[in-house]
């Protein structure tokens, strides 16, 4: 790696490890398992294996959010994935999520299990599934997917881009972050545009939208993500702010957000789910691996 600012890009691009930084240990140009590892499988016919980061936290939201509503065939098992020991790379892993990327999802209610991977497809499966959380009449369904599908294109400009070149890269590149810095607030204008307008990101129902934008840029106007709230001088979004804290008042967010938690205060870890008591029956025992 070099700093130098005369650098130019080889002709042909080799992989010389390590790359520095938080994930060098598992950063690799090539897919496929590099270990043999079998995932267990619980109970419920939903079994997640995920991590609270944002992603992770769609799922589980939407899972809790399902179950509060009534829909007992929710009831999940939820598997702790450590993205930094590798055990995304585990063969069993692979098999349900051949990009190795948390989180993923088998759905083995059918005759035959069905793997569900991609954060956005797994909020689009469960919805469709259920009959929730996305609105029946085709405008705000369209919206609804509209705002779905503009949160998986613009969040890597926040987590890949930002979030990695802010707080996770070994050295710290002015051009990077203030790029990603740019783009992360004119994604903050967007929203706060739009919701100075509506409730919610699909009109005045709460939807699987805004379970998929709320891990990510809720969050960040909470001060809960990479610690960038000051640099981003988030308090400028008030109606992003009022959004993010109604959600975040709701049970089944509470909830969600405990599952797969390896961070934070022990009383917000649930590092594993497999019963709705568990959030009330939480011991120090299950809180630490």
């Amino acid at each position: 790696m070099t700093n130098s600012p005369d650098y130019m890009p080889p002709k042909i691009w080799t992989w010389e490890a390590p790359s520095g930084g938080q994930f060098a240990s598992i950063n690799r140009p090539i897919a496929g398992a590099t270990h043999e590892k079998e995932l267990p499988v619980g109970r419920h016919p939903l079994q997640l294996y995920s991590l609270a980061t944002p992603n992770g936290q769609k799922v589980t939201i939407m899972l809790e959010e399902l179950l509060a509503l009534g829909h007992k065939g929710a009831e999940y098992d939820a598997w702790l994935i450590r993205i930094n020991n590798g055990d995304q790379f585990g063969s069993g892993f692979v098999e349900v999520n051949p990009n190795s990327k948390i989180p993923a999802l088998m759905d083995r209610s059918g005759p035959k299990p069905r793997r569900v991977f991609e954060s956005g497809a797994i909020l689009l499966y469960l919805a469709e599934k259920f009959g929730a959380l996305l609105p029946v009449d085709p405008d705000a369904r369209t919206e609804a997917l509209n705002w779905l599908f503009w949160q998986m294109g613009s969040a890597p400009y926040l987590g890949g881009g930002l979030g990695h070149f802010y707080s996770y890269a070994p050295i710290k590149i002015e051009y990077a972050i203030n790029r990603f810095a740019m783009e992360t607030k004119r994604q903050l204008d967007v929203l706060d545009r739009h919701l100075a307008g509506h409730s919610f990101m699909a009109g005045h129902d709460y939807s699987i939208a805004d379970i998929a934008i709320w891990p990510w840029y809720g969050n960040l106007v909470r001060g809960e993500l990479y610690d960038a709230g000051e640099f981003l001088q988030v308090q400028e979004y008030s109606n992003v702010i009022r959004w993010a804290n109604a959600i975040a008042d709701r049970p089944a967010v509470k909830r969600g957000r405990m599952v797969n938690r390896i961070s934070g205060p022990l009383e917000r870890q649930l590092r594993e789910r497999h019963d709705a008591s568990d959030f009330e029956t939480k011991t120090q025992d299950k809180v630490v691996a």
